[in-house]
């Protein structure tokens, strides 16, 4: 039986149940009044009644079929009950599916169940409500037809489309251009980020992601600062074209493995648990800064590639991850493995819901912590300041602790050793940490409070000769301070405000301290 069919009969079960008379006798059916002798063939035509009343006949003997052969599923006795007539309409979408049902019963080879004098009532019926039964049946011709049209004009059936849409109001207070030494001016600017998500899936366990992106605010550190400290997680520079920004499709392998394949701006958290909840949240909600939003290491890799993770169980996790940044360049020094490229390999453990633990370990080539993000000092940027051929090799370690229902604690530490391939050689060493609570509803349910204590990816030694080189490990020590309240106005909208401090800019206190103000709209669907 067709789906259309099937629906249409269920409704119609629903008013019959409602309607139909008290339990009715499964022996012969009982004549009409005034006519106690008379055969059954002689009755008055029901052609001649408007509706079927529960004392006619042809309402009896459907009464009868659907109680020996269940025609209509409804109560569990199987038991007609009501006292209310009904529509002739509503009486033939019940004859249809007790003529159905005993279809089905002579098809199963099961016709000994079926008795003549039944055959012959569904056959008088049949002939009494033949209009009725062809006016049905064209109305659900008529329904799958149109049912088959939506079918091949609809969108999709597997992909679904989601969006995130940010204006960002932001500006830089105080502080001055650690290149230069100019005072910076005070400028307020107003930019966007728009991202469309189109999630595709052909099994309902894999995943095709298509992300179209624009974007209009540039980072402070190319404009304003001279220092990548600070810089927002939301800036962007494509002056708001629309470009293919993330292009990946995940698959899973098995029960506990899961493959993701990174065709454009593949970043590790499409399959690295970052281990910072609430606070990673890519620029849309949680950290504004880079900074703030993840461990600095693992900004030393991103783009096209593949990444893997494995589950061992509920509580351990391992992913592993290659991304190389220039994979579509022909050019002998670019290309999948000739160019700039990372590694990642990650241990996450999660002993329990409220605590998450993770070791990590970065290797990259030519690349720094620009790869995939906007952090640190000059001189931490090596391949950025220098342009040599570099080779780094990082470790990281990440934990997250939920003290209550609405506090949490997270904390990241990391350290890198980058090393220098070209004439002038030799190593330096970087760290970073970095600190942050999370205090989700605070105020109202929704809400997210956070705050961000750290250190920037720092030089903190390394060869003298390529220490001479870049001018020197960073002479001091600047704090990374960030705080936001994130007010959530409805299901789609939030609206946050933030303060960044940076107590020394690229870790030079001659540099003054540094202001940076935001106040960030975040809209979903």
């Amino acid at each position: 039986m067709k789906p259309i069919q099937v629906l249409i009969q269920s409704s119609s079960v629903l008013l019959l149940l409602a309607m139909l008379a008290p339990k009715a006798s499964a022996q012969a059916l009982p004549p009409l009044a005034g006519e106690e002798n008379a055969p059954f063939e002689q009755v008055t035509s029901v052609s001649q009644l408007s509706d079927v009343k529960p004392t006619d006949w042809a309402f009896q003997a459907l009464q009868s079929l659907v109680e020996r052969y269940g025609c209509i599923a409804g109560y569990p006795d199987r038991i007609y009950r009501g006292n209310r007539a009904m529509t002739r309409y509503e009486f033939a979408a019940g004859l249809n599916a007790c003529m159905d049902r005993v279809n089905e019963l002579i098809a199963a080879s099961t016709s000994n169940l079926v008795k003549k004098e039944d055959l012959a009532t569904l056959q008088k019926l049949q002939e009494e409500f033949s209009a009725e039964l062809a006016t049905l049946r064209g109305r659900v011709d008529a329904l799958e037809a149109k049912t088959a049209t939506l079918e091949k004009q609809q969108f999709s059936t597997t992909t679904k489309l989601n969006g995130e849409v940010i204006f960002a109001l932001a500006g830089v207070a105080s502080g001055k251009n650690v290149t230069t030494g100019e005072k910076i001016s005070k400028n307020v600017v107003l930019g966007d980020r728009i991202r469309l998500n189109f999630d595709t899936t052909f099994t309902g366990k894999d995943l095709l992601r298509t992300r179209l992106q624009a974007s209009n605010l540039d980072s402070f550190s190319n404009t304003l600062t001279g220092t990548r400290e600070g810089d927002l997680r939301l800036a962007g520079t494509s002056n708001n074209q629309v470009g293919i920004d993330a292009l990946l499709y995940q698959f899973p392998l098995g029960k506990q493995t899961t493959v993701v394949v990174e065709a454009n701006a593949g970043a590790i958290d499409d399959f690295t648990n970052t281990i910072n909840p609430y606070l990673d949240g890519d620029g849309g909600s949680g950290a504004l800064s880079h900074f703030g939003t993840r461990n600095s290491i693992y900004y030393l890799l991103g783009g096209t590639g593949v990444g893997v993770k494995h589950d061992f169980s509920d509580h351990l996790q391992l992913s592993a991850g290659y991304l190389a940044s220039n994979a579509a360049s022909p050019d002998p020094k670019a290309g999948l493995f000739n160019g700039p490229y990372g590694t990642i390999l990650q241990v996450t453990a999660t002993p329990s819901e409220a605590l998450a633990l993770g070791l990590t370990y970065v290797h990259s080539y030519n690349t720094d912590f620009t790869a995939a993000g906007s952090v640190g000092s000059n001189r931490s940027n090596l391949r950025s300041l220098t342009n040599f051929a570099t080779r780094s090799d990082a470790f990281g370690a990440e934990a997250s602790y939920q003290i209550s229902p609405k506090v949490v604690l997270n904390g990241s530490l990391g350290y890198t050793n980058s090393h220098a391939l070209s004439e002038t050689k030799g190593n330096v060493n970087i760290w970073n940490w970095a600190i942050g609570l999370a205090f989700p509803d605070l105020g109202y349910k929704g809400n997210l409070a956070g705050l961000v204590v750290g250190m920037e990816p720092k030089v903190t030694g390394g060869s003298s000769d390529l220490l001479a080189a870049i001018g020197g490990k960073d002479k001091d020590t600047s704090l990374h301070v960030e705080g936001f309240y994130q007010y959530q106005i409805n299901d789609h909208l939030s609206v946050t405000p933030s303060l960044i401090w940076l107590t020394a800019p690229d870790h030079n206190s001659s540099n003054g301290g540094e202001l940076i103000g935001t106040i960030r709209s975040t809209f979903t669907f």
